[in-house]
């Protein structure tokens, strides 16, 4: 029978080859490629067609919710787990719109990471009780999470501009990373405020960190 072909994308390389070496173990899984960040993961899903992802929410560049959301927008069959360190609210939810079909807890145990790929590899989900329990009461909730529905109000450039600067890039750093002019990123960055009615750079950050784009724990420059 054929290997579940399995693409992990982590930027921590400890967490990335621990990974690696643990699914090794495993005779039907075959690991086809390793990403450090969302814009790599994100090419080389499309390059390599794995069945299974393994995501990464806080990584540099490209957070792991919004290549997700890109990923399965250019190849819908992509089954997507979610790895987190956290499962606030606003995690568990932005996983769950992101179009991921599974959601682990770095904490998880080896056996229910295998078990989460298997499961996922069939067209089910798989989600760590904890979050499962959190997504329904989410679902009952909906209305209060203000976080979440600005979220969802955001294009997929807004989001990566977003992310930017809320790890300290300047204008033209973004323009760089992005491949678009200064002109564009102030753009997306003036539509950002108004849609999120933030209006420093200061208060993108803190909307970046409650919302899972980047970790609170992240060292930023911010630049105004």
């Amino acid at each position: 029978m054929k290997p579940i072909a399995i693409l992990v994308v982590e930027d921590h390389q400890i967490v990335r080859e621990g990974l690696i070496n643990l699914l090794k173990m495993e005779k039907d899984f075959e690991v086809v490629g390793e990403a450090r960040n969302g814009r790599k993961g994100l090419a080389m899903a499309q390059q390599l067609n794995p069945d299974v992802v393994l995501m990464d929410i806080a990584m540099p560049i490209l957070n792991g919710l919004e290549t997700t959301r890109q990923m399965i927008k250019a190849m819908p069959h992509a089954r997507v787990i979610i790895l987190s360190a956290h499962c606030d609210d606003a995690y568990v939810s932005n996983a769950s719109d992101s179009g991921a079909v599974g959601f682990l807890l770095k904490q998880s145990s080896s056996v229910e990471v295998c078990q989460a790929i298997r499961s996922v590899n069939k067209g089910k989900t798989h989600f760590t009780p904890s979050v499962s329990k959190r997504i329904q009461r989410l679902q009952q909730q909906r209305g209060h999470l203000g976080t979440i529905q600005k979220s969802a109000s955001l294009t997929s450039r807004e989001m990566e501009v977003l992310q930017l600067i809320a790890e300290g890039k300047a204008n033209k750093e973004t323009a760089d990373e992005l491949g678009i002019s200064i002109k564009t990123v102030e753009k997306h960055r003036t539509n950002l405020m108004q849609k999120l009615d933030l209006h420093e750079t200061a208060s993108l950050v803190r909307y970046a960190i409650e919302a899972g784009i980047i970790e609170s724990s992240v060292q930023l420059t911010v630049v105004k």
